[in-house]
């Protein structure tokens, strides 16, 4: 498709990528980047929250030929392992198919990675310390931070939740709207160390789960033995209450009497604790939802610039790289025309990733309350022996994390619909094992 001059905004994981599906048609791009390159060691401190890499982004890594090379640089994690408050442990698995689970990997390792594959291509030239500010959409001016500017005819707004690109339309298209919504919740970025040599000190092929009603802990493990761990707390309590809070964890003595009464079998593997939380910035949880994603075949927005999500089904980075991959079946469908594969485009993934928007923060509140609940953990036990026995059932968590050929919006309508005829069956038995199977997959199939 020619167009000499392709500028994306933002080198993350879905600028990098994209960079080089486009490289790959000969194409030539230029990639901004605000922040220095990773590579050099420039990664911000405790802003990164552990990757769980699963098919949708698998399926994009493999048609650039990495899939393989990133899944040795994972972890598979199997399923979630409950912490309860007394310290006691129970996994469920995440399916009852072989093969299926999730891989933790480091968003940095990652992103290196994919720049470095990107730099292999000629056509691609990367700016770093070039902090995107402005965008005219009608004469295609790009202006910097630095003072550069720039004039191009295509661009792809990669450049995250907070993206400038995106503040630039908002306030110069007539029709543009866009909002973010907060969760009370925020979250802080802390650590288990490895073990002496390099050895894991809790189940090394699991995401771990401290879920505490109104607030959560998680875990998941690197290759050097150590686990990213993620506070999710609400930023502050109600107004007369005694609730945690990252408000009220204001000096040491707090936050260790805190992970005491919480997580007293995660307090002692984590000896830096006060270090990390006090030193590690406070994270806010948004989802941002915007319309039109693109102007008149000039701009195009994708990844988190235009539908970040909260963490909690695993699929903000998943969803991008599915954003990368369905705009290259477009192109090949709907190319030259760049005005027509955009529209095309957001036709096709606005509703999948509104979909997957609130699956997220649904994901939230089963994490933190209902992954704990008896009843719950029937459910999941049902499903496991249903994917064991059946080849056509699917959790809705099958559906979202396994099932690339799926779209989201149908893995969100079915998988909820399934839910509440499991739930509704393991609520009226004391165990899951009492629950006729055949009976369960008669209910499943009859949902249309």
């Amino acid at each position: 498709m020619p167009n000499n001059n392709i500028a994306i905004i933002g080198a993350g994981l879905a600028g990098s990528l994209l960079s080089i599906y486009l490289a790959k048609r000969g194409l030539r791009v230029d990639v901004y980047e605000a922040r220095g390159d990773m590579r050099l060691g420039d990664a911000a401190r405790g802003r990164s929250i552990n990757m769980a890499l699963s098919e949708r982004g698998i399926a994009a890594l493999r048609e650039i030929g990495m899939d393989e090379y990133m899944l040795n640089a994972a972890i598979p994690m199997h399923g979630r392992m409950i912490h309860t408050p007394s310290g006691e442990t129970k996994l469920l698995p995440y399916s009852g198919r072989k093969g299926e689970y999730i891989n933790s990997i480091s968003r940095s390792g990652l992103n290196a990675a994919l720049m470095t594959e990107a730099e292999r291509h000629a056509g691609i030239t990367f700016h770093f310390k070039e902090q995107c500010t402005d965008y005219d959409p009608e004469n295609g001016n790009l202006s910097f931070a630095s003072g550069k500017s720039v004039v191009s005819g295509l661009v792809f707004a990669a450049d995250g939740a907070g993206s400038a690109l995106r503040h630039s339309l908002a306030s110069s298209i007539a029709d543009f709207r866009s909002r973010s919504d907060f969760l009370e919740h925020g979250y802080k970025e802390l650590v288990i160390p490895s073990g002496e040599a390099g050895s894991f000190l809790i189940e090394k092929n699991a995401l771990h789960i401290w879920p505490r009603h109104k607030f959560m802990m998680i875990a998941l493990p690197n290759l050097d033995g150590s686990f990213t761990c993620t506070l999710f707390l609400a930023l502050n309590a109600p107004e007369g209450s005694d609730e945690p809070s990252f408000a009220a964890l204001t000096d040491e003595a707090s936050l260790v009497d805190f992970f005491e009464r919480e997580f007293s079998d995660a307090l002692p593997l984590m000896p830096t604790l006060a270090e990390d939380f006090f030193a590690n910035p406070t994270g806010t949880l948004g989802t941002v939802h915007c319309s039109p994603w693109h102007f008149e075949g000039r701009v195009l927005l994708l990844g988190d610039a235009a539908h970040a999500m909260v963490p909690f089904y695993g699929q903000g980075m998943n969803c991008a790289f599915e954003d990368v991959r369905t705009l290259d079946r477009i192109i090949d469908r709907d190319g030259p025309d760049w005005a027509e594969v955009f529209a095309a485009f957001e036709q096709d993934r606005m509703p999948n990733a509104a979909a997957i928007q609130a699956l997220a923060i649904e994901n939230f509140y089963e994490m933190r309350d209902k992954v704990a609940d008896p009843v719950f953990q029937k459910k999941r036990e049902l499903e496991t022996r249903l994917e064991q026995t059946y080849d056509d059932y699917f959790s809705k968590y099958s559906m979202v994390t396994f099932r690339e050929d799926l779209p989201y919006a149908e893995a969100k309508r079915r998988g909820n619909l399934q839910d509440d005829v499991l739930m509704q069956l393991c609520s009226q038995a004391s165990e899951s094992s009492q629950i006729d199977a055949e009976e369960a997959i008669r209910l499943v199939r009859s949902i249309g």
